[in-house]
């Protein structure tokens, strides 16, 4: 695994426990609520991850373009289908996305160095 992919994933996983700590009941139902939402429905978890890294993209979040990078990874989605993904998120963000674009291929790049 690469350092930065080892990077995010620690740091991640270490603010994620130290949050998930607190008595925090509305924090937990969200979180909650993001597992659920990504489960198989009508619309397969392999769908809803390449929407949420539209999504992501769209808004420039790069710790969730991380995270659905990884998603989509894990669930076959191909070089071909990231770059039709990233394809959608341009155009409706505009150029703006461009930069987050840019992070998203080094990460994915990164993603598949392992």
């Amino acid at each position: 695994m690469s350092k930065l992919v080892e990077d995010f994933n620690n740091y991640r996983q270490k603010m994620n426990e130290r949050i998930l700590s607190s008595d925090s009941k509305v924090i937990k139902r969200i979180y909650n609520i993001d597992t659920n939402t990504y489960m198989d429905g009508a619309l397969p978890t392999k769908t809803k991850e390449m929407l949420g890294l539209v999504s992501s993209m769209v808004l420039r979040c790069d710790d969730c373009v991380k995270y659905h990078l990884q998603k989509c990874k894990e669930l076959g989605v191909t070089e071909e289908e990231f770059f039709e993904i990233s394809e959608v998120a341009t155009l409706v963000g505009g150029t703006i996305v461009i930069p987050h674009l840019r992070r998203a291929v080094e990460f994915w790049d990164e993603l598949h160095k392992s």
